[in-house]
């Protein structure tokens, strides 16, 4: 049993137990949604973070940390097409992270993220760790006189749209793993590159707006984030809509720092860009009618079209040749 069937076991579970007249969408989405009152709905997300599996303490420091947990917790809020406003933040600590500068600058990080959004942090909860760190963030957002964009709104036919670029935060995991580090500059003339790719690791950049204009303007039939990886959240969308896709690997906007460095380095762009997670990109649908709306960039952020909505299966082409696209990005178990 892997994560997602265990998710599903859980679900089945919850939703035989009924549902209320206020829940609007509960598990299997990248957040819940409670209706609030006519015209506008709260969204809900939450995401743990554990020492030794989701980070090292000896490869993020503390600040890009605390940028970390909030960010890919926001990043939830814009998969939903929703506005981020509050948070909430609960800690397992270590003895000896207590007494030391750990915590102040995790928060600063977490802060000035959380400023540059609005989003103010209400509550959370403290307690003592036997040896890891642990941080659970959860971020509330709200859909106002528009309705939240789910996982399920794709049609065959629809085009299929990426924010940014990927597989730089997975290049950026090889690199930590192979000995590079954020505090540790070198005259080496890659550096600046290096380091470019060890920060969308550490502290991924949430497409918030991007998530905004595609939900106020209706752009978007389904949409999800990138944190598993392309191949994994492509088969999340398309198990929850029922329809396949195809993904064209000619259109694929690989990160030109991983183009640059991983090919010496023995690493696979085109992997990297396909299964790699956390780049914290938003994978989205899109009617034929609706692609001419989209604006070119937003925040500075450009989109690529990189396939369409088909009846079944999800492939990938490559020229004249056609192959399966597994689920391969990050599994916990």
């Amino acid at each position: 049993m892997n994560e997602f069937e265990f998710i599903a076991r859980i679900r089945a579970q919850a939703e035989s137990r009924g549902s209320r007249s206020d829940l609007v969408r509960g598990i299997g989405d990248d957040a819940a949604v409670l209706k609030q009152f006519a015209g506008r709905e709260t969204v809900i997300t939450t995401d743990l973070l554990v020492e030794g599996v989701d980070f090292n303490r000896d490869t993020s420091p503390p600040r890009l940390l605390g940028h970390k947990a909030l960010a890919v917790s926001l990043s939830d809020i814009a998969a939903m097409g929703a506005r981020p406003r509050w948070a909430l933040c609960s800690i397992g600590v270590p003895p000896q992270l207590w007494d030391s500068s750990f915590l102040d600058e995790f928060y600063e990080g977490l802060f000035s993220l959380a400023d540059r959004y609005d989003v103010k942090l209400i509550g959370g909860d403290v307690s003592r760790a036997a040896e890891k760190f642990v941080v659970d963030s959860i971020v509330l957002g709200e859909c106002e006189n528009q309705p939240p964009v789910f996982r399920s709104g794709a049609k065959v036919g629809d085009r299929l749209f990426v924010t940014g670029a990927l597989g730089a935060a997975s290049a950026g995991l090889r690199l930590l793993e192979r000995g590079a580090r954020i505090n540790k500059a070198t005259k080496d003339h890659e550096w600046p590159s290096i380091e470019a790719l060890l920060l969308r690791q550490l502290a991924p950049e949430p497409r918030v707006g991007w998530g905004l204009v595609l939900g106020q303007e209706h752009l978007t039939t389904a949409m999800i984030d990138l944190s598993d990886g392309l191949s994994s959240d492509l088969h999340h969308l398309c198990k929850e809509s029922g329809v396949g896709a195809v993904v064209r690997s000619a259109s694929l906007p690989v990160d030109p720092l991983v183009t640059e460095l991983c090919g010496r380095r023995a690493l696979d762009p085109l992997m990297l860009a396909l299964h790699g997670g956390e780049d914290f990109e938003l994978l989205f649908t899109v009617a034929p009618e609706n692609a001419k709306r989209l604006p070119r960039k937003v925040d500075g952020i450009g989109i690529t079209e990189i396939g369409e909505i088909t009846s079944k299966g999800i492939r990938v082409s490559e020229g004249a040749r056609v192959w399966k696209l597994k689920p391969e990005g990050w599994k916990h178990f």
